[in-house]
């Protein structure tokens, strides 16, 4: 008995539900439908915005990693010259200094020959 209730009650309640809609129709019907028309739109045009967006960070990561990379490239060169010359000049003035010990040691031994002779 409680199926029959139920099987009589769907049919009323969707009679009843259609008949609201209905209602609705004749009330917002005009409404509603610009509103869905526009809904769309807006959600197309979201969508739209959004799938360029999306282009757009991926092309800008791209050219941000591309502009890293440069980066890097060119501090590692700038580096390596700078190493280069201060290497360069460490052994130069290795060359221009005498060391005091050295220059020491040969005084001492140019006095002794003077002496000897």
């Amino acid at each position: 008995m409680a199926k029959d209730t139920k099987a009589t009650d769907q049919p009323a309640a969707n009679d009843q539900a259609s008949k609201i809609e209905a209602i609705k129709n004749l009330i917002f019907g005009d409404n509603i439908a610009a509103y869905d028309s526009e809904f769309e739109q807006v959600k197309k045009d979201i969508s739209t915005k959004k799938n360029e967006l999306e282009d757009f960070i991926e092309e800008t990561r791209k050219e941000l990693h591309q502009a890293i990379d440069n980066l890097s490239t060119d501090i590692n060169i700038r580096i390596t010259e700078l190493e280069d010359k201060v290497a360069d000049k460490v052994e130069m003035l290795n060359t221009k200094k005498v060391d005091k010990k050295v220059l020491g040691d040969l005084l001492i031994a140019m006095g002794e020959k003077i002496i000897q002779k």
